[in-house]
């Protein structure tokens, strides 16, 4: 997953996708979001429960431990090592979904550049990508989207691909009370399928983090 997200529709869009009834406490607002071009470091809008229950807040995209002062924040974490590896340990057991319209890839297809991708869900849903973070309410709160090995032909756009769940496991991934073991399982088994997206060349005016714009997910030729 290379690195850049749209989150445009409302927050309201987003909780509805998830069908998670209950309050919840929204510090984003109502309108539409309109962030076509996210890059990482961006606050990201993420759905999560804590111990007064479910809420939507924005959360720096990217994380690392506080010794870890060698390397930029990871923005993503491998499902085959995030849940026993030392560098994640700390935020593993606080799981969210970030919601997103789509996220894009770039594509080496013989050019002076590489070609931008943008990959959405076929039925115009949201994606409600798997994450853990750090979500303290200080500055080193931080989040981190959690991958896995492309399925079926979406490896033609990149080998790595968000874990994206149905409503019913994304449910269960935020419930606190889930266990970590059956958290990692799921992530690993019950991502979505690639038939579920669909992936079309669009502009390389995304390459630049300061375009947005509706215009930026439109398929060229």
């Amino acid at each position: 997953m290379c690195g850049r997200l749209s989150q445009y529709r409302g927050i309201h869009d987003f909780v509805d996708t998830l069908s998670m009834p209950g309050v919840w406490r929204d510090t984003i607002g109502d309108q539409a979001m309109e962030c076509y071009n996210v890059a990482p470091t961006t606050q990201v809008a993420v759905l999560r429960m804590d111990d007064a229950g479910l809420r939507a807040d924005l959360v720096r995209w990217g994380w690392r431990p506080h010794w870890a002062t060698d390397r930029a924040p990871p923005i993503n974490a491998r499902i085959e090592k995030v849940a026993h590896g030392p560098f994640f340990r700390a935020i593993w057991p606080h799981r969210a979904i970030t919601p997103v319209d789509g996220w894009y890839e770039w594509v080496d297809e013989g050019g002076p550049k590489k070609q931008p991708y943008y990959i959405r869900r076929r039925d115009g849903r949201p994606a409600l990508c798997a994450s853990i973070g750090q979500f303290t309410g200080s500055e080193h709160d931080g989040f981190v989207i959690i991958t896995a090995d492309a399925q079926g032909g979406m490896v033609d756009v990149h080998d790595r691909r968000p874990v994206v769940l149905a409503p019913g496991p994304a449910r269960a991934w935020v419930d606190p009370a889930f266990q970590p073991e059956h958290a990692e399982q799921m992530a690993l088994n019950l991502g979505e399928p690639a038939e579920e997206f669909e992936w079309f060349r669009v502009s390389a005016a995304v390459g630049n983090v300061r375009n947005q714009g509706p215009e930026l997910i439109k398929p060229i030729q």
